[in-house]
C-alpha cells in the first residue's frame, strides 16, 4: 500500500489516538477503517491480519503493524520526530511512557464497575495532578498546542475522536467481547 497511511481501529480514541496526533503533528493525512462488529474483527484475526490478533493497526509503506509503540517510532522515525541524538529519544521515549500510563489509567475508566467508579476517579485524578500533569505543563503543552499541525488536529471537525461515551463502551465491550 503506498499514500495515506490506513488506521484500522474502533471509531473512538483508545490506543489509537496517539497515532493520529503524532500523524497530526507530522501534518501526514490518513484514512481511517472502523472495525464496528465482533465479527469484522475475526475476520482480520482468521485472515492473519493482526500479528499477536488485536488492534489497532496501521498500514503504512506497504506494512501492516501492531502495537502501539512500534506504530509510534516507526511513525516519529519516518518523518524526523525523535530527536537528533539519543538523549532527544530518551526524552521523546520518557514522555511517551508517561504519557502513555497515564492514558491507560483514563483509557480503562469508563469500563470500570460503578461501585469502582468514584474511587477509580479519585486515584486518576490524584495521580494526574501530582505526578503527570506538572511535568506536561512546564514541558510541551504550550509547545505543542501552538504547532499548527496539532492546531488543526484539535479544532472541531478534525480526525481527533471525542471523549468515550456509553455507546462506545457498548461497541468495545461487544467487539471485543468483554463481558
Amino acid at each position: 500500500m503506498s499514500g495515506k497511511p490506513r488506521l484500522i481501529y474502533i471509531n473512538g480514541r483508545g490506543r489509537m489516538e496517539p497515532v493520529r496526533w503524532l500523524l497530526a503533528a507530522a501534518g501526514v493525512e490518513f484514512e481511517e477503517k472502523f472495525v464496528e462488529t465482533r465479527e469484522q474483527l475475526e475476520k482480520l484475526v482468521k485472515d492473519g491480519e493482526l500479528l499477536f490478533q488485536q488492534l489497532p493497526m496501521v498500514e503504512i509503506d506497504g506494512v501492516k503493524m501492531v502495537q502501539t509503540r512500534a506504530i509510534l517510532s516507526y511513525i516519529a522515525g519516518k518523518y524526523n520526530l525523535y530527536g537528533k541524538d539519543l538523549k532527544e529519544r530518551a526524552w521523546i521515549d520518557m514522555y511517551v511512557e508517561g504519557i502513555t500510563d497515564l492514558m491507560q489509567m483514563v483509557m480503562m475508566f469508563p469500563f470500570s464497575p460503578a461501585e469502582a467508579k468514584a474511587k477509580n476517579l479519585a486515584s486518576i485524578e490524584e495521580k494526574a495532578t501530582k505526578r503527570y500533569f506538572p511535568v506536561f505543563e512546564k514541558a510541551f503543552k504550550t509547545k505543542m498546542s501552538n504547532m499548527p499541525t496539532i492546531k488543526k488536529f484539535l479544532q472541531p471537525g478534525s480526525a481527533r475522536k471525542p471523549p468515550p461515551d456509553e455507546n462506545y463502551v457498548a461497541t468495545v465491550v461487544s467487539i471485543f467481547d468483554l463481558n
